[in-house]
């Protein structure tokens, strides 16, 4: 394990979350993501965590497998139509990953969210937090709509409001 990588971790408070993600950058994602929903059959979650805690930082837990793991404790997988997706970041490491649901990964697949995923970073290596994820979920949304356009009104399964994931959760 990489002592930068642990330092990260523990310098990273909830206090760098709150600086990041002001109340009024919570909406504004909120709302790109409900705006989102109007053009696609997806059901998209924000979630942001600051650090991973002790257990998961020093048994070397990657962004990747703590995306998953919010995933599930989130119930992204849990739609009607198996059209849940997360994109995940965690703040320590400027990682973004997105988990899609099975009936959503089957039809994009992995280099389309890699890429997404990489611009978001990019925009987070400047400090651009709000704007990086609002062109995230456009970006996530504009694969959904070209693989899942909206027909139809469908229920909001998934709550639209960012989650902020802190140690204690």
């Amino acid at each position: 394990m990489k002592l930068k990588r642990i330092l990260r971790h523990l310098l990273t408070t909830d206090g760098a979350v709150r600086r990041a993600f002001t109340a009024s950058a919570l909406s504004a994602i909120e709302s790109a993501i409900t705006t989102s929903e109007t053009s696609h059959f997806g059901q998209i979650r924000f979630a942001v965590e600051g650090a991973l805690d002790g257990t998961a930082l020093f048994g070397g837990q990657s962004s990747s497998e703590r995306a998953v793991e919010v995933f599930s404790r989130l119930r992204v997988w849990d739609t009607e139509h198996n059209n849940g997706l997360l994109i995940y970041l965690l703040l320590a490491d400027r990682a973004v990953e997105i988990v899609a649901d099975r009936g959503i990964h089957v039809k994009v697949g992995s280099d389309a969210w890699r890429e997404i995923c990489s611009d978001m970073e990019a925009a987070f290596r400047q400090s651009n937090y709000e704007s990086g994820v609002v062109a995230g979920v456009a970006a996530v949304a504009e694969q959904l709509a070209n693989h899942f356009p909206a027909s139809e009104a469908i229920a909001n399964e998934l709550s639209d409001a960012p989650v902020v994931l802190r140690h204690d959760q």
